[in-house]
């Protein structure tokens, strides 16, 4: 290995780099924090925040998790493809996540139509407060992600590819971020109270 080089293999360099993983650390904090808040306020307040969360609906909630999950799965196929020098392959998979997340957006609008047609507002209670900024803020990571995972997929089927190992791995830790996020929101969201 040429001086100088990074050791992509090193334990000490994690897939999509260290400045990914700090913006994952951040991310992962930040939820943690207002999640914290959320059960904080929720044991205050418990029985108005378990009627607000029976106004939830959990099949909702699950089938999104059902989407995430699945396209984590596939983006980390999309990744082995890449490696492989299967570029084919890796586009599928690729697809196939991009299509994951533009279901969870689809039917997250769908529960946000119906919050909103119900009067069921940022406004309305402490609760739906928490329920808005989190599934919100949320959302506008997996709008990123999929911003970043088009450019991605645009930047493989280009003859000669514009997207390296490391790309596609930064794009890929920060998709499964986003699973992982949901992850952690949906049980304290959708069942805890």
């Amino acid at each position: 290995m040429k001086s100088g080089a990074i050791d992509h293999k090193s334990i000490y360099y994690p897939p999509g780099g260290v400045l990914m993983w700090i913006i994952i650390f951040l991310e992962l904090l930040t939820f943690g924090a207002a999640l914290v808040a959320m059960v904080y306020y929720g044991r205050q307040e418990f029985e108005m925040f378990h009627n607000s969360r029976l106004q939830l609906n959990a099949s909702i909630g699950t089938i999104n998790t059902l989407f995430l999950i699945s396209s984590g799965y596939f983006m980390a196929r999309s990744v082995g493809y890449l490696k492989s020098n299967e570029k084919n392959r890796s586009l599928f998979f690729l697809k196939l996540t991009m299509f994951g997340g533009l279901l969870f957006l689809a039917l997250k609008s769908v529960e946000y139509y119906f919050k909103i047609d119900a009067g069921l507002t940022v406004g309305h209670n402490t609760f739906f407060t928490f329920y808005w900024m989190l599934t919100l803020f949320h959302v506008i990571h997996v709008i990123v992600g999929l911003v970043i995972l088009a450019s991605v997929y645009f930047g493989l089927k280009k003859e000669i590819s514009t997207v390296s190992i490391d790309d596609m791995e930064a794009s890929a830790a920060f998709w499964h971020m986003c699973d992982l996020i949901w992850l952690l929101l949906f049980p304290v969201i959708y069942l805890l109270f």
